[in-house]
């Protein structure tokens, strides 16, 4: 993992420490070199952004710079002997720069939004005088009156000394931002006369970053409101066999933590003592809890209902899945969804483009048809204040933000915008069978007894029989029993090449296998060998048992449906995606599976490389095309698919690496959750750009027949701000049951 990556993950308030896998796979490589992480308290907003990328760039030594505005950081990557030149350049700029101490775990960002007593008096003062002002001037004193500026002049140093430092760094650093186009405002508002409108622009104005930069500060913390869910303690024994109370951050891997009913669990670990159910929705997103025993793995984050557990810790507190989880949003807020690429595109040539048409607005009509002066720069200024585009660029990352996160919170871990919003194009997605629409490992699916024998008896001894077998149709014959049944002693034991088992119970022989086993012990089997074929044709596999007296019975056994199949094959439907089978096993068996689960188009006895070309032959018939699967055999085509998909990847590197989607557990009914989510947020995002440029449309109209004020201005230009930064947080809110059943 390259440097910058792991810099990223302490940006986020936290020093996770995640393994590679846990990053996102094709990042936008990054020139070589030393890379330092800056938080920046009051890096808010892209006017900011901006500021800073016109002070650094270009510097000697700076070779890359990358900016995660909603965790307020920076990545700077150097070639510098030291990072004190550029400390000292964002220091300039009035950036309050902390670089951040790899060593140890980060603090959470600082809440900037909340103002002291000191600040809070202050923009009471600055309310009162521009009211005061504004008052004033309505009822008939001029409005360059000493009273009237004196209340104005109070109002505009006590609410926008922060504003006017700003405005004249961005006037040094050459950059429009809204900074530098405030105070151009608020001076030329004094230049002509408009004391009481000056004030009360530097007064909104203060009041309107207050209210978005807490505004942004909820969305940041939607992400790390995940971290918090593991307790920041935990019960763990020490040497004496004693239980002490001592911090999640110093529990070391092997270590013994005990979890009490109703706890969450601070640490990744495997339970080794008692039993309970585990609601493990934050990390998977199941919405049923899910039963823990001896040998079972639990995440961080989780919630245990009823039962004491005692949890040996298999992974330190920052590498683990739910630290993984925080660590990818994070990552993959810097790999831009197209649409954010082309907002930020269009942003670099918008503001410029204002500015100029404004100085035309104000210069041409005096110029050429004898206008007021008065009256047209009035209007430029007005068109100045919301020439800003601030509101068009933060609403993509917001919206995209937001959909990682409610995406996070039912089982989806998206590795990059670009995938979140690439889903709404899917018009396929091919599945994998074997792990992927099945279990991946047999199960008994029926129990045929013969003559007197009971399914129970044919059972028990098959199961004990197999008991002694590590081979995994053994292993599913044993699950099958009754917990807690009582298996026999079998003396004898062996295991017979390429046909079953035999051995001796209670002084009687007992054989299970298959057909050649049975005709070479003499068994006669006609009273099964219709259902043999029959489950033989639908790919199941059967073995009979018999001892010397004769034939007890039939067990098929086969990979099982999961439960979550059906529902989520008809609800891809229900949203116009076709789904398509592509597996190596044979084609009856295929076909079986697919009748059942209800999938028409089916690909059988294909190779990796085969499954890869099935893909590109998917895509050329229906364009976009994701693909779900659970093996290394299923990475080329997960990787040639637009997304690609990884089965149960809770606490698995190997598939948050490979794909581009993970669901944190096996539920497929998550694949149209995504498909809806995405939809979702794609409408979201084109809502938003619609709302900041339609906005800002308006109003011009209205600056240019005189119709809008300067405060007016500033209204709409951060209420476009809040407009899509409250738009972009619905997502968090996401009903996905109602989304994936509806068709779009």
């Amino acid at each position: 993992m390259s440097e910058l990556s792991r810099t990223t993950c302490d940006a986020a308030g936290k020093a996770c420490g995640c393994s590679e896998s846990a990053f996102v796979p094709g990042a936008v490589p990054v020139a070589e070199g030393t890379t330092v992480t800056y938080r920046i308290a009051n890096m808010d907003c892209p006017s900011e952004e901006g500021l800073i990328r016109r002070r650094l760039h270009g510097m000697d030594g700076i070779l890359d710079l990358r900016f995660n505005l909603m965790g307020r950081s920076l990545d700077v990557v150097h070639d510098l002997r030291s990072v004190q030149p550029i400390t000292e350049a964002l220091h300039g700029i009035g950036m309050k720069a902390v670089v951040v101490d790899e060593s140890a775990p980060a603090p959470v960002v600082a809440e900037e939004a909340a103002l002291s007593p000191l600040q809070k008096v202050g923009l009471g003062v600055a309310g009162l005088c521009a009211v005061a002002a504004e008052v004033l001037a309505w009822q008939g004193a001029a409005e360059s009156s000493p009273p009237v500026i004196a209340l104005s002049l109070i109002s505009i140093l006590t609410a926008g000394i922060p504003t006017l430092r700003k405005g004249w760094v961005a006037l040094k650093t050459f950059t429009l931002n809204i900074n530098f186009l405030m105070c151009l405002a608020v001076v030329g508002a004094v230049l002509i006369g408009q004391w009481p409108e000056a004030a009360m622009v530097i007064f909104l104005f203060a009041i309107a970053e207050l209210i978005e930069a807490l505004s942004l500060d909820r969305a940041r913390g939607t992400v790390h409101g995940l971290l918090r869910l593991a307790p920041d303690e935990a019960n763990v024994r020490d040497a004496q066999g004693q239980w002490q109370v001592i911090e999640a951050d110093r529990i070391n891997v092997g270590a013994i933590v005990l979890v009490k009913p109703g706890e969450r669990i601070a640490v990744d670990g495997e339970v080794v003592e008692g039993e309970s159910s585990v609601n493990q929705a934050p990390i998977t997103g199941e919405s049923m809890p899910v039963r823990k025993k001896p040998g079972d793995a639990v995440y961080a984050g989780t919630i245990n209902e009823h039962g004491l557990l005692e949890v040996r810790v298999t992974t330190q507190r920052r590498n683990s899945t739910l630290a993984k989880i925080v660590c990818v949003i994070e990552e993959t807020q810097q790999n831009q969804a197209p649409t954010q690429r082309f907002v930020d595109t269009f942003a670099k040539y918008y503001t410029p483009a204002v500015v100029v048409a404004a100085l035309l607005v104000a210069i041409l009509p005096p110029l050429l048809w004898h206008q007021p002066v008065h009256e047209w720069l009035y209007k430029a200024l007005v068109m100045l204040v919301i020439a800003c585009p601030c509101a068009l660029v933060i609403s993509t990352p917001v919206t995209v933000v937001s959909g990682l996160t409610a995406a996070a919170k039912r089982g989806i871990l998206i590795k990059g915008g670009q995938f979140l919003e690439a889903g709404y194009k899917i018009k396929a997605i091919a599945l994998d069978k074997t792990g992927t629409l099945t279990q991946g490992r047999p199960a008994v699916v029926a129990v045929a007894p013969v003559s007197t024998h009971s399914r129970d008896e044919v059972l028990n001894i098959a199961a004990s029989l197999d008991a002694n077998s590590d081979h995994p149709l053994a292993r599913a014959v044993v699950a099958a029993v009754t917990p807690g049944t009582q298996l026999q002693r079998v003396q004898g034991f062996e295991a017979v090449a390429g046909r079953g088992v035999r051995g001796v119970i209670d002084g009687l022989q007992y054989y299970l296998g298959n057909q050649r086993l049975m005709t070479e012990h003499g068994v006669n089997f006609d009273a099964v060998r219709d259902d043999l074929a029959e489950q033989e044709a639908v790919g199941r596999t059967a073995v009979m048992l018999a001892n010397d007296n004769g034939l007890m019975g039939m067990i098929a056994i086969a990979d099982v449906l999961r439960d979550s199949a059906i529902p989520a094959v008809e609800r891809l439907k229900a949203l116009g995606v076709t789904p398509v089978m592509l597996t190596g096993d044979n084609l009856a068996t295929a076909q079986q599976i697919g009748y059942q689960v209800g999938i028409d188009q089916i690909h059988a006895d294909l190779l990796p490389e085969q499954k890869l070309g099935a893909v590109e032959v998917l895509e050329s018939k229906y364009g976009v095309v994701g693909m779900i699967g659970d093996g290394i055999n299923d990475a080329p085509a997960l990787a040639r698919a637009k997304v690609g998909f990884a089965m149960g990847a809770a606490g698995s590197d190997t598939a948050i690496e490979t794909a581009d989607v993970a669901l944190m557990d096996d539920d497929l009914r998550k694949l149209p959750v995504f498909v809806s989510l995405s939809r979702q947020t794609r409408r979201i995002l084109v809502q938003n750009i619609v709302l900041a440029l339609g906005i800002k449309v308006v109003f011009f109209a209205l600056a240019l027949s005189g119709l809008a004020t300067l405060w007016m201005a500033v209204f709409a230009d951060v209420g476009a701000s809040l407009l899509v930064v409250f738009n972009g947080l619905r997502l968090l809110r996401f009903d996905q049951a109602a989304a994936t059943n509806k068709r779009v």
